[in-house]
């Protein structure tokens, strides 16, 4: 493991190095802080336009606005990292508080915005069949997080608390983990807007949110606590998040082009999503013994999440 993670460290270090030593790199930071900011702000923004009016050419609003979701979730988790730069613990209770309710918030999420739709969906295709089609979608989705678990070394979520995150190594085995798991969440929100189904697809992305946010803490708290810098560890607490794009933009263009797979492909992300909060969230939360204050910050979630999308119905 440890061999890997000294593989990607010097990888990431080569490639900012690259981008430094790059001319065009030196010349722009040498600029006056204002120019140079402003610099940096068109660059951005003409690759925005130029990404996103992309998308609505060729597949039209909804993808655009899946994609857009899927970005503010990842957001979620370096906004949930923010306390870092004025804490460097918080109490076990409200940290397995705050876990138990984003994993309650993630259930009824993938409850009612993946599975009763995908359902729906899967009937009105093949008369009787969805309930078969969409359970073969979640034993896919669950199976696909069991082999990259298995593929990928990494440090689980539960073991925070055996550890204590105690080396920089484990905690890029850590933020590996989160990033692995970033991934189908990301997916889900995709393939709830790639169903045009604009409400569904909302309350994902606020849920996948939600639920991001504990987790942008648990990588940013560790990292600071070795004395990296307050800014650069919610910095890569952020950049966790950002494989969520990746897998918003893959998941909607997939049942966009491709219709006729969207029952299968809701149940595959409902069943990573399932995977997740089975493997990871809710072992973490009773890591140190029973929880009653997770249990129920994980009912109290639910409920809300559950609340929310009765109230947008």
């Amino acid at each position: 493991m440890s061999t890997f993670v000294t593989k990607l460290q010097s990888c990431s270090e080569a490639v900012i190095s690259k981008i430094q030593n790059c001319p065009k790199f030196q010349q722009i930071q040498s600029m006056p802080p204002l120019q140079r900011n402003l610099t940096w702000a068109g660059f951005f923004l003409t690759s925005q336009i130029i990404i996103f009016g992309s998308l609505y050419l060729l597949f039209g609003f909804v993808v655009v606005m899946g994609f857009l979701a899927s970005i503010l979730a990842g957001l979620a988790t370096g906004i949930g990292a923010l306390p870092a730069l004025w804490l460097k613990k918080i109490s076990d209770n409200l940290f397995n508080s705050l876990l138990g309710g984003a994993a309650g918030v993630m259930l009824a999420a993938t409850a009612f915005s993946l599975l009763v739709p995908g359902l729906e969906y899967g009937n009105a295709m093949w008369t009787g069949k969805g309930i078969y089609i969409v359970s073969v979608g979640m034993m896919i989705g669950a199976l696909f997080l069991h082999y990259a678990d298995k593929q990928l070394p990494h440090i689980h979520f539960d073991s925070l608390s055996d550890t204590q995150l105690n080396s920089l190594n484990k905690i890029w085995l850590f933020i590996i983990a989160i990033t692995i798991h970033n991934f189908p969440e990301g997916m889900s929100v995709g393939v709830s807007f790639g169903s045009g189904d604009l409400k569904n697809g909302l309350i994902l992305a606020t849920a996948v949110a939600l639920q991001n946010m504990p987790e942008g803490l648990a990588v940013a708290l560790p990292l600071v606590g070795l004395g990296m810098n307050k800014w650069k560890a919610v910095g890569i607490a952020t950049l966790t998040g950002l494989v969520e794009p990746v897998g918003g933009l893959l998941g909607i263009t997939m049942v966009t082009v491709f219709e006729q797979i969207l029952p299968i492909a809701m149940g595959f992300a409902a069943g990573a999503m399932l995977f997740v909060i089975s493997e990871e969230i809710i072992p973490e939360t009773h890591s140190k013994g029973r929880s009653r204050c997770a249990t129920f910050s994980l009912m109290g979630g639910f409920i809300v999440m559950m609340m929310l999308d009765n109230l947008l119905s």
